[in-house]
């Protein structure tokens, strides 16, 4: 019921609230419904510039579309921060959020309160991460590198890369492993950020390598440098060093002619005395930010130094924390002197461009701090080397995932048919109100299984029910315990053991799509009164008074 408010605008309450926010969410998960799985289908996505994206992505899909409806955004920030922690299942996150809130309504038009559902979704979402962690997780260890791999596969087997996968998959895992370390405590780091990824067009996809080292898409600032230098002392510099030129407003008011030359050599001089600094440090490589002009690169060649201008700051930094060396602002200390101190260098045992494809790109091979390896993609056009870029990222994310955690679950919705089955069982064994809810919970997992089989093409009534079946079987029966890992083939259209096939995801990636989804459903479903102030109207200047 919308009533007038004192406050200019208008307040609506009640159920309609709640069934337009359940329908909100509803439209937001049709549109990524159909990209989900391994046969899921791409979208299309231009924007106000005309600029093309062809994804397959949940997160990139709800990114590029301006949502206006507030419930909606919950569900957008919902699979971007899936994105983050995970890196993958954002469309399942929103698909599975989207049914609970759906089912959610219904319970509330049969006169359930909110709280009650609330509570029972707790609960639910509670002992379903508890029972992943007993019972459907698989150990890396006993698995060996190939789960790993096929925990790549399966994150890119819905991708524009799938028909690659083999390839791809073997590239990305060795390039986490080439960046991966173990901390003091004995945890496993895998910083993804260390990997470079560098698009180039041409070739095949399959031309695409994996480079030991980072890769720099910049070529050195002259023809007369040296293109390789071993045993590399990097200096790191966040400015141009160029001709010092008077700041804006600084007057100089000469009455001497001859002094003019004297200002205009000091100018000079200046810079000169700043590269003097940096190489008698011991740098031989410098990477800056900004310009290098023609006068200062006269004296990087001399030295016999490699220079590069116009780096972006983030590979820098990245280099920086890669080879122990510094990103400087200025050279000024607190004395108010410039100087350049050995410390603030970097080393690595070569700097070399390199010719790939029809670009020059300047390899950082073997940094002192920390490993880094780049992965250059090549693809027809830019649209294609695009979401492959974004693939790689979401594979590289999964490898980490799981090498971080050392576990994985098996996919194609065996664990969504297994949490179901049991969140029944659980259900009737409970006395209480939130009997209803945790059934309610238990119904929707199965959404994930039920849109892999429509999307592949398949019946999914029939394999849903297979599905269950098998997991029914093997919650009640000891004996067949082992066929917790069923789940669909979905390109045979048949109910397999996945855990045979390969098809494997990092178990973190499940537990956290699950609790990601019940809060944002119960950040919606707490929603039961919505007030939307007017727009306020400014005066027209052009109007007349």
């Amino acid at each position: 019921m919308a009533t007038a408010l004192a406050i200019g605008g208008e307040r609506t309450t009640g159920d309609s609230v709640r069934t337009q926010n359940v329908m909100a969410a509803a439209s937001i998960a049709n549109i990524v419904k159909s990209s989900l799985g391994p046969v899921g289908l791409d979208k299309m996505l231009v924007d106000d510039v005309g600029d093309v994206t062809v994804t397959n992505d949940g997160a990139t899909i709800l990114k590029l579309l301006e949502v206006e409806h507030p419930a909606a955004k919950i569900l957008v920030e919902l699979a971007d921060l899936q994105d983050q922690e995970v890196g993958d299942g954002t469309t399942s996150v929103v698909l599975i959020a989207a049914e609970l809130l759906k089912n959610a309504d219904e319970l509330v038009k049969q006169k359930i309160h909110p709280t009650t559902i609330i509570s029972g979704y707790r609960l639910a979402c509670k002992e379903a991460c508890r029972y992943i962690n007993e019972h459907l997780t698989i150990g890396v260890e006993e698995l060996g590198r190939d789960s790993v791999v096929n925990a790549a596969k399966t994150s890119m087997a819905s991708k524009l890369i799938g028909r690659d996968s083999e390839f791809f998959s073997n590239m990305v895992v060795d390039a986490a492993n080439a960046v991966k370390m173990t901390d003091k405590a004995g945890a496993v780091k895998c910083p993804v950020k260390a990997i470079n990824i560098l698009k180039a067009h041409g070739k095949s996809a399959k031309e695409s390598i994996l480079v030991d080292g980072y890769a720099l898409n910049c070529t050195v600032a002259s023809q007369a440098m040296l293109k390789k230098v071993t045993g590399a002392k990097i200096a790191f510099l966040d400015f141009s060093l160029q001709k010092a030129k008077m700041h804006l407003g600084v007057h100089v008011i000469v009455d001497n002619p001859e002094k003019l030359d004297a200002i205009r050599q000091r100018e000079a001089d200046i810079t000169k005395e700043r590269i003097q600094k940096i190489l008698s440090a011991g740098a031989n490589v410098v990477l800056s930010t900004g310009g290098i002009d023609d006068l200062c690169l006269k004296y990087f060649v001399e030295a016999g130094a490699m220079a590069v201008r116009r780096c972006k700051k983030v590979d820098l930094k990245r280099i920086a924390k890669a080879t122990g060396g510094q990103l400087l602002v200025t050279l000024a200390n607190l004395e108010g002197e410039e100087s350049f101190d050995a410390s603030m260098l970097g080393a690595a045992e070569e700097v070399v461009q390199e010719r790939i494809s029809d670009d020059e790109l300047i390899l950082i091979k073997s940094p002192k701090v920390k490993k880094a390896a780049s992965i250059i993609l090549r693809g027809a056009n830019d649209t294609q080397c695009d979401e492959m870029e974004r693939s790689i990222h979401d594979s590289l994310c999964v490898v980490k995932r799981v090498l971080e955690s050392k576990t994985v679950v098996t996919g194609g919705g065996a664990v969504e048919a297994a949490l179901s089955i049991y969140l029944e069982n659980l259900a009737t064994s409970l006395s209480s109100r939130e009997q209803l809810a945790i059934a309610e919970f238990a119904n929707s997992l199965l959404v994930i299984p039920k849109i892999l089989a429509v999307n592949a093409a398949k019946d999914s009534v029939d394999l849903v029910a297979k599905l269950r079946a098998f997991h029914n079987t093997s919650q009640l029966k000891g004996e067949r315990a082992d066929l917790k890992w069923t789940g669909l083939d979905l390109v045979e259209g048949v109910v397999r053991d996945n855990k045979a096939a390969g098809v494997f995801e990092p178990g973190i990636s499940k537990i956290k799509s699950l609790k990601f989804a019940t809060e944002a459903a119960i950040t919606i479903l707490r929603i039961d009164d919505l007030i939307k102030l007017d727009k306020e109207e400014k005066d027209d200047p052009r109007r007349g008074h």
